[in-house]
């Protein structure tokens, strides 16, 4: 039998509120006692008596046995979760910033205090990526993760390589819908995919990772000139988060735009949709499709945590407590295309292996071999105005990274 769940409700903006649709629309085992928000001056259709604007009063109730977290703050987030976990309230959140930067802690209290904190709608959207690495590939090996993982970058993307829109229309557009914020740079900047690439690793491989240590260079920079020879090569640029094993003991993150070819699979991801692409020993490829961004699809995903609630879930961490011994590296060079104003850039990021070279006044660019550990080191480079990087091609290994990754594991193809 399912237990009655006594909700408290922290935010009530596009998916606070199509979760409330959902709900009102289901015959469910749980009830919303309070609505936290910031704002008691915005008029609402519910009764005024649903809403607070002290913590507290959702905290402190006992009455109120979970707490579902859908706020933009990611300091006040972690605040509230870890305040409820601690108490004995289970929690459900869409934070991916305060899930990826605390959840070695959030891991641990919920250890301590026999809770649950699920983050299904954190990631991806309305895709159940996180339930399926937990139980479907919880035994699995996995050679990688990549895909499109934010649909408002996606978006942009998708009017400007279908449509011919401008960036800039392109990205007004989706302000204007709800799909990116005012400030849209945790979204365009790669900063959002790479808090859901960090929580994703943590599942697929057991690695709690900093998400500082993680490269994420986003579409901000994009120009007409790197549209075009996109176009030219009948390539479609995607911002593509990605997590690889690439020995059996070592694994690399990173995102970056990439030169999608219309044989992969994310090609034709399209708009706010987002796509996710597992590449496992055994099961081989498959392949995640749904909607990103949005109220209700995001608010469904988060709906499927409550209701795992009301039978005692939990997640297992099984990779984690494994202790497989995979460590996080940057020992591999990456095929880039790096269209630049200045030689210095190409000599500074030490571009080697260059197959491809073009050079006029108003346009230059390369396509040649990068490794990952030069792109960390020079990120100041690469979010210059004048600097767009895109992934061309394969991961590959130069002599040095084979040497270094031997002394810790076997190579992995």
């Amino acid at each position: 039998m399912s237990k009655k769940l006594k909700i408290g409700l922290f935010g009530f903006g596009v998916v606070g509120q199509g979760l409330h649709d959902i709900i009102k629309a289901q015959n469910l085992n749980l009830e919303i006692v309070k609505i936290a928000i910031k704002n008691p001056e915005k008029r609402r259709t519910l009764d005024a008596h649903l809403f607070t604007t002290s913590h507290d009063e959702i905290l402190d109730n006992p009455e109120i046995n979970t707490i579902v977290e859908l706020i933009d703050d990611a300091e006040a987030a972690y605040t509230i979760t870890k305040r409820a976990l601690t108490s004995g309230k289970n929690v459900v959140s869409a934070n991916k910033k305060m899930i990826a930067t605390h959840l070695a802690e959030l891991v641990q209290l919920q250890e301590e205090n026999g809770t649950s904190l699920l983050y299904e709608g954190a990631v991806c959207g309305s895709i159940p990526i996180i339930r399926n690495l937990e139980e479907y590939y919880d035994n699995e090996l996995l050679h990688g993760i990549s895909g499109i993982f934010n649909g408002s970058s996606n978006y942009i993307l998708s009017k400007i390589f279908n449509e011919g829109a401008s960036y800039e229309a392109a990205l007004k557009e989706a302000q204007d819908l709800g799909f990116a914020e005012t400030n849209p740079i945790l979204d365009v900047g790669g900063y959002d995919p790479k808090f859901k690439l960090t929580i994703a690793t943590a599942h697929a491989y057991g690695l709690f990772l900093n998400p500082d240590k993680i490269l994420n260079i986003g579409i901000q920079n994009l120009s007409d000139a790197d549209i075009r020879y996109a176009k030219e090569k009948n390539y479609k640029i995607k911002l593509v988060p990605t997590t690889r094993k690439i020995s059996t003991k070592q694994v690399i993150t990173f995102v970056l735009p990439k030169f999608v070819k219309s044989d992969d699979f994310l090609y034709n991801v399209e708009n706010e949709y987002n796509g996710v692409t597992v590449q496992a020993a055994f099961a081989d490829k498959q392949f995640f499709f749904g909607k990103g961004a949005g109220g209700h699809p995001t608010g469904a995903a988060v709906l499927s945590d409550i209701a795992a609630l009301r039978y005692d879930y939990r997640y297992e961490y099984k990779k984690y407590k494994q202790q497989n011994g995979l460590i996080h590296t940057d020992k591999v060079s990456l095929e880039v295309y790096l269209r630049y104003q200045h030689e210095y850039t190409v000599e500074k990021l030490q571009i080697e292996n260059i197959s491809e070279r073009f050079s006029r006044n108003d346009y230059k660019y390369v396509i040649g071999n990068v490794s990952l550990k030069s792109l960390l080191e020079n990120k100041d480079i690469l979010v210059n105005k004048d600097v767009f990087i895109a992934q061309t091609g394969r991961i590959t290994y130069s002599e040095q990274d084979i040497k270094a990754i031997a002394e810790e594991g076997i190579l992995v193809n």
